[in-house]
């Protein structure tokens, strides 16, 4: 198939706008916080919320651009995204900021699944795992620079909790309007019919001999996906006591480091074996969150440093070795249904955990909180991580 620049630099440009607007709230809960006078579950709330869209566009649109055509969902996706972002702009309480949320959660689901199928049907290169990568990496830059342009504008931009949302408006509106004017080859463009079935979630647990082990992979995107969303979601409200500077700046910059070098770990590290892939993510999930632990106390620039940048490596080889494993276990039956489950585990890992911080802060304190959540990933990971590195699944093939 001959590559259409044009056609493959716009569904990137609208792909990376659209993720972008869906993490741009990170930064700012701290100023809702204060604006609203909210708790710590308020805003644990809010971020469950919009990973409960999340899970909802994944379970019930997540095959729909098979069936429809990878333009038509994104161009709903990113109109969702418009349509979210529009009513946080405008919300006055949290229940309309909540709504706000989770309809861009629902968006981000669409456009992750159509944008990852469009630029499989428009490179010509038809080398799979080069398309993955590329697709992986620009999501990554996408999802980073939401964060880190919220945190910009949220430090510096007068009426921030306004303002920040404005530069998202004006360039998917801009993305938009370039779907629809895309001239996409014939073999990209064709539609099918959809029944009621398409639209029913479909997951798959494997047989008996290979469940343990999937058992054991499912348990990365748990722990990967709870540990970045405590930075994502908490770590605006504890974050005075981690380093001397403070604002969202500060937290934004934290998230899209994450983010950015979770991309670059992924790349790097793709040809570590998965037994030791897994197993590496896994103590680094350990150690980050012993690091914050020690921080919470030390108030140390240099610990957080280090905190975020192992919480990078952790994140970024769990999702290698996560997806990696299923691929291996799964066969093309039962791939997607596999692949589904595998994300609603994970999704389920951001959104529980999440929840217990933000009850157990209104309780007894964020320190409190925090520590006990880190404590269990520390408990959880270690463990975890031997029996990974171990499982003969995991082994490379003899």
């Amino acid at each position: 198939m001959k590559l259409n620049v044009s056609s493959y630099a716009w569904v990137s440009f609208a792909m990376i706008v659209g993720v972008m607007g869906t993490a741009l709230i990170s930064p700012l809960y701290a100023l809702y916080q204060e604006a609203w006078q909210l708790q710590a579950s308020d805003i644990s709330f809010i971020y469950v919320i919009y990973m409960a869209g999340a899970l909802c566009g994944l379970l019930f649109l997540g095959r729909l651009p098979d069936r429809v055509g990878f333009r038509p969902m994104m161009q709903c996706g990113l109109a969702l995204v418009l349509l979210g972002t529009f009513i946080s702009m405008v919300s006055s309480d949290m229940v309309v900021l909540s709504i706000g949320r989770f309809i861009v959660g629902i968006a981000s689901s669409m456009l992750t699944t159509s944008s990852t199928l469009g630029l499989s049907k428009l490179s010509s290169s038809g080398n799979m795992q080069r398309v993955a990568m590329m697709t992986g990496f620009l999501m990554a830059f996408g999802f980073g620079l939401g964060p880190l342009l919220g945190g910009i504008t949220g430090q510096w931009a007068s009426a921030p909790l306004v303002t920040t949302y404005i530069p998202t408006l004006l360039l998917g509106i801009l993305g938009l309007t370039a779907l629809f004017r895309l001239t996409l080859p014939q073999a990209a463009s064709v539609m099918e019919p959809v029944g009621w079935r398409d639209v029913l979630p479909k997951l798959t647990w494997p047989g008996r001999a290979t469940s343990r082990a999937f058992v054991l992979t499912c348990c990365l995107p748990f722990l990967a996906f709870g540990v970045f969303g405590l930075y994502a979601s908490m770590a605006p409200l504890f974050l005075d006591k981690l380093v001397p500077w403070h604002g969202p700046v500060v937290s934004g910059t934290a998230i899209a480091l994450i983010l950015f070098a979770s991309a670059i770990v992924q790349i790097a590290a793709g040809r570590l074996p998965i037994h030791w892939c897994g197993a590496v993510g896994l103590i680094s999930l350990a150690l980050s969150n012993g690091l914050l632990m020690l921080n919470l106390w030390a108030s140390s620039a240099i610990l957080f440093g280090s905190g975020v940048l192992l919480t990078a490596i952790g994140h970024g080889m769990s999702m290698l070795a996560g997806m990696s494993m299923v691929n291996r276990l799964a066969t093309p039956s039962n791939r997607s249904g596999m692949m589904a489950s595998y994300l609603v585990i994970g999704y389920i890992g951001s959104m529980i955990p999440m929840m217990g911080v933000g009850w157990i802060a209104d309780h007894w304190g964020m320190d409190v909180a925090v520590r006990i959540f880190c404590i269990m990933v520390i408990v959880l990971s270690i463990p975890l991580a031997v029996f990974f590195q171990r499982h003969p699944n995991m082994q490379p093939a003899a």
